[in-house]
């Protein structure tokens, strides 16, 4: 007697592909449907993972999670400032909404196990595993439990007739939503490698960019972009119009080392555009609205986000509890930010603000707004314990 059903978290890609047939052949499952999430990858790839899917599994569901994924992914990544490492997070972001919809599957399916196609040396493992488990639901992962390598995937999915768009002497593995675009594996996994070209899709090389800057702004209003040089738009929408914008300009390539959960170093490539456009412009105009005080707090709390974001725990109460505080704090995040874009770099020209903490009137040094006279009195005790240790050190020397 066989498992019955297993709901497998589908891309299209070789180890997701391959595991459907092994969770036949190895785990006794007698039926598999799979789901592909759409986040925003690009329409030919998800048109690939439905039709794969349709044609490998005994069913299979394709979800369109795009509008979800930007509202309650993207935007609170925005208000906390969200990176990892100094690079914009993606598919950090992605997969626990992927996981969440693939639960929604197996429950109408009946299943008691959900499969997906992580290794055991990533992240994304320990991001689908949390949401299953706590859903309550069996893990199943045979490429990390059967300790797969990607040459014995391509020979198996070769002898099992699975069309795989890859080669044995290009083996790039690529993970795509509308805010970030991964490239890993192959000669990249060798840190002294020089990627070519052809791994890029989002962004042209800033040598190629156009030799005039574009100058563009965006509007806030809590926190959120919600307007490109004026005209509104919604986030999905205003994201990829920047991703083409500002990739057009060579804007937002990252290649570098990261340290994975498990604590593995790793080679990786990343393509960004409108997250690196948006992130400078919020953090810029964050600067201009909230207090010394706020700020400094903020990047701590950022930072804590950021990290659980990664780790993709965000049934963890204090993720809850960071975007509580976060969410006070952009209230007052509103107004315009004004860009340059050029050969692959993003500049603040300018910004304003009806909630700024500035006053003009009493900064400026040609104003007499402010009776610098009382200035005098704070400059008397202003670091008069410094001084007075260094007294004190003064006087050992002689």
């Amino acid at each position: 007697m066989g498992k019955g059903t297993i709901v497998l978290a589908y891309s299209g890609g070789l180890d997701t592909s391959i595991c459907i047939p092994l969770l036949k052949e190895r785990y006794g499952f007698d039926r598999v449907v799979t789901v592909a999430v759409h986040v925003g990858q690009r329409d030919e790839e998800i048109d690939v993972a439905t039709a794969k899917g349709k044609k490998l599994a005994d069913r299979h569901y394709t979800i369109d999670a795009r509008e979800k994924f930007v509202r309650e992914h993207i935007f609170p990544a925005i208000k906390a400032n969200g990176s990892y490492e100094g690079y914009p997070m993606g598919t950090s972001l992605a997969r626990p909404l992927i996981a969440e919809e693939v639960v929604k599957i197996a429950r109408k399916e009946g299943a008691k196990a959900i499969g997906h196609g992580c290794t055991g040396k990533g992240n994304d493992q320990l991001r689908f595993d949390f949401i299953i488990r706590g859903a309550g639901l069996e893990v199943v992962a045979p490429i990390r439990e059967l300790n797969l390598t990607r040459d014995w995937e391509i020979d198996y999915a070769k002898k099992h007739k699975i069309p795989v768009p890859v080669k044995k002497d290009k083996p790039w593995s690529m993970d795509e939503n509308c805010w970030s675009r991964s490239i890993e594996g192959g000669e990249l996994e060798n840190p002294a490698y020089h990627p070519p070209e052809e791994i890029y899709l989002w962004t042209v090389s800033p040598e190629k960019a156009p030799a005039k800057p574009e100058i563009l702004s965006l509007t806030f209003k809590a926190g959120i972009p919600v307007a490109i040089n004026g005209k509104k738009m919604e986030g999905y929408a205003l994201i990829q119009k920047l991703n083409q914008v500002a990739g057009k300009h060579g804007i937002g390539r990252n290649d570098m080392i990261e340290d994975r959960i498990l604590g593995l170093k790793a080679r990786e490539n990343y393509e960004h555009p409108a997250a690196t456009v948006i992130l400078a412009a919020h953090r810029d105009l964050e600067a201009l609205v909230l207090t010394r005080q706020e700020l400094v707090f903020k990047r701590m709390v950022d930072d804590k986000w950021s990290e659980l974001a990664y780790k993709g725990l965000v049934y963890e109460p204090l993720y809850a509890d960071l975007n509580a505080f976060i969410d006070t704090t952009q209230k007052r995040v509103n107004g315009k930010v004004d860009l340059e874009l050029y050969k692959g770099t993003v500049r603040v020209l300018g910004r304003s603000s009806p909630c700024a903490v500035y006053s003009s009137e009493m900064v400026s040094f040609d104003s007499a707004s402010i009776d610098q006279c009382h200035a005098i009195g704070v400059s008397q005790y202003f670091g008069i314990q410094a001084r007075m240790v260094r007294k004190l050190q003064e006087k050992k020397r002689k």
